[in-house]
């Protein structure tokens, strides 16, 4: 599966921002989904993460500001990012995979990844 994120880019405090994964597989809706970002000297770090069922799983620190969804017709997860803050300033990846429940939050359980997108925050 190859994937193409885009959407990142500079934004405010509060502002809102939408970034799309474009896959490239025919059997998308049988794959999980996610984001991840990675701040600069931070590690990568689990953001949302939607499966094949529809259920959604978010980070902490994104709940109720983010919302991640897939559009299967058109090969697509999204990640809506409301009320940004500068500390979500990072690159954000999309990966695919078919973890298992208990490691949908882990980066290794996907084996497929975008190249990135970088969302920066400013206060």
């Amino acid at each position: 599966v190859q994937l193409q994120a885009s959407g990142g880019g500079l934004v405010q405090a509060g502002d809102s921002l939408r970034l799309s994964c474009a896959a490239s597989s025919g059997t998308f809706s049988s794959y999980s989904m996610a984001w991840f970002r990675q701040a600069p000297g931070k590690e990568r770090e689990f953001v949302a993460g939607i499966r094949w069922t529809g259920h959604e799983y978010y980070a902490d620190s994104v709940k109720g500001r983010f919302t991640i969804s897939r559009d299967n017709a058109k090969n697509t997860v999204y990640l809506q990012m409301n009320s940004l803050k500068p500390e979500d300033t990072a690159v954000y990846s999309c990966a695919s995979g078919r973890p298992i429940l208990s490691t949908i939050r882990n980066s290794s359980a996907y084996n497929s990844w975008g190249q990135g997108t970088l969302v920066t925050v400013s206060s």
